[in-house]
Parts: C-alpha cells; structure tokens; sequence
C-alpha cells in the first residue's frame, strides 16, 4: 500500500521499512537509538525524511492507479510492488552484511502479518481503478481510530472518554467522505476501508512481533512473502507492458514502496515517532495535488469536510497518547 498511516505504531529504526522496531545496525541487532529529543537539527531531518517519504508513497499510488486505466491487472501490479521491494532489501539486508535478518522466530506470525499488508495493498489498488486518490488517502487515515478500537475489543487496552469521543467523530468524519445510502456512496469505499482494516492488523501485528524479531526479517519477510506466494498466481493475468510509459511506472511502483518504507526507517533515527506523525498527513496534500495534475480530479466538498475531522481526530487521539505516557513517566519517576 502507498499510504502512510501517522500515529499508528512507534517505529524503530534501521535499513528499510515502516516498523516499530529498535534501531537495529545489520541486519538487526540491537543499537542505541540515534535521535535525541533536544537536537532541533536531527528532528528537522526527521521531519523533511517523512516528507519525502510519504511523497514518494504518494508516487506509488498514482504509479498504480495510472498502469490500472491501461488494463493492468490489479494482481499483476502487486506482485511486481512487491518484488521489486524485495530485491532491493535483499540487495540492502544480504545474508553477508546482515545475516541475522535471514532468520525468524516465528515465522507464522511474520507471514500472517506480511499477508495483512499485501491484503491492505491489494485493497486500496482496487478502490483506486474507481475512486479519487484524495478520497482514498483520507479514508486510509481512518487507520489510528480503527487501532485504537481493535485494540480496546481485542486486548482491553484503556480507551477513556475523550479517546473514545475522538474515535465516534473520526468515524463521523468517514461518513462525511463516504456518504452511505446516498448517490454519492461508491462500492469502491468499501475495498478501501478494508484496505484500512488489513493495514491495522498489520500493524498490530507489527507492535506484537516487535520485541522478538530483528528488524532485518520482518523487511524481507513482508516483501518476500507475496513476492512468492503471489508468483504461480501472476502467469495467468499476466499482462506484458507494451510500452516505456507502462514498464516504467511498474517499476515505480516497487522503487516508491521500497525506497519510502527505507526512509521512514530512516527518519526514526533522527526524531521520534509523536514528532513524526502529525507530518505524515502533508500526504494528503500531495494525493490531492497529484489527482489533479495527473487525473484532472477535484475533491468534492465532502471529502474535504470529512478528511478535515479525520485528520482532527486521528491528531487529538496523538496528542493523548503523548499526554498518556508523560502521565506513566512521571509517575515511573515517582515510584
């Protein structure tokens, strides 16, 4: 998928992917992490490497929805994000440079994960052949209420008052964008909410593994999982790009997937993930910016309205999490 969704996860950092792992220097290993809270210079490339990144994710998702209007088989164009993605990992994470991330602990548990993000991909590619890439990106920040309601249900995680008020206008503010029951409501919505469904099994998934896996294994095995299983699958709906312009943008596809995910790696080294997040959702300018240029789209007033009280939410619901663990740090420092 090409959305980077903010506040989600806490990341850590190393060579090449959105995790929430600590820096970890080849292949995995455990290294202190390299950014400080009082270095106003390391955060600022903190900040200017998320925007990059999520631009280039922003190329991704233009990349696909333009090679779908010229007959190419949704399929198709994950499987080769993918694997692209993982050629250049494994160029990256070599078993001679990193060796460590060659190897899994749990490797059911890695591959479930790996699927829930090629799911969440496959999801927003096919909401894309039908809808705008401002309504899908605004949707797809949709994704910190769902974590937070999958994991107040599932692991009984503390949601007060106020976060769980941040959640309800969040999912008004998707009501807003999607309008169900009415003739503005297409089908396509669906696929890209469930494309936010995937990604936040994903990422809890991710936080779950994060205290046992290098970093290192949990790259390759989120790129080499669908590269493989994906592959006896790709034959049959194959479609050989007939032109410069097709072949290209493929490639773009996975050059954007591997090289964002390489640089919010990146950019966890130098700021933390509460410094981060809020910038993630410059994303939806560049989405809108690029509909326009690109497909002559523009966003519906709805759209607007309703991303306004996502982005709204999904900030407020930030803005408690940091209040939360400054609560737990002082009260560690009391005890």
């Amino acid at each position: 998928m090409g959305t980077l969704r903010p506040g989600t996860i806490e990341v850590k950092t190393i060579s090449s992917d959105d995790e929430p792992i600590q820096a970890g220097g080849s292949g995995g290993r455990s290294a202190p992490s390299l950014h400080r809270d009082d270095d106003a210079g390391a955060r600022l490339k903190g900040i200017g490497l998320i925007m990059v990144s999520v631009l280039l994710f922003t190329g991704l998702d233009t990349a696909a929805k333009v090679v779908s209007t010229m007959g190419v088989p949704v399929l198709e164009v994950v499987w080769i994000r993918y694997a692209i993605h993982f050629v250049l990992a494994a160029l990256i994470l070599n078993p001679v440079l990193a060796p460590t991330a060659w190897r899994t602990g749990k490797p059911l548990l890695q591959t479930i994960r790996a699927l829930a993000l090629t799911a969440c991909t496959a999801f927003n590619f096919v909401a894309l052949n039908h809808l705008q890439l401002a309504q899908t990106v605004t949707i797809s920040f949709l994704a910190p209420l769902f974590i937070a309601g999958i994991s107040f249900v599932l692991f009984r995680e503390s949601v007060g008052p106020k976060r769980l008020a941040a959640i309800l206008v969040g999912f008004g503010g998707i009501l807003v964008v999607t309008q169900p029951g009415s003739a503005a409501f297409h089908p396509a919505m669906v696929f890209s909410l469930l494309s936010v469904l995937s990604y936040s099994v994903y990422a809890l998934m991710t936080r779950a593994l994060a205290g046992t896996e290098s970093p290192g294994s949990m790259i390759l095995v989120l790129a080499g999982v669908p590269t493989l299983l994906l592959a006896p699958f790709v034959p049959a709906v194959w479609v050989t790009p007939d032109s410069g312009l097709m072949l290209g943008l493929l490639l773009l596809t996975g050059v954007c997937g591997g090289l964002g995910h390489f640089l919010v790696i990146l950019a966890h080294r130098y700021a933390t993930a509460a410094t981060l997040a809020p910038f993630n959702y410059i994303q939806i300018v560049y989405m809108v910016l690029s509909g326009f240029l690109v497909f002559g789209d523009v966003p519906q007033a709805n759209t607007l309205i309703g991303g306004g009280i996502v982005v709204a939410s999904g900030l407020y619901l930030l803005h408690r999490e940091r209040v939360r663990k400054a609560h737990g740090s002082e009260t560690g420092r009391v005890a």
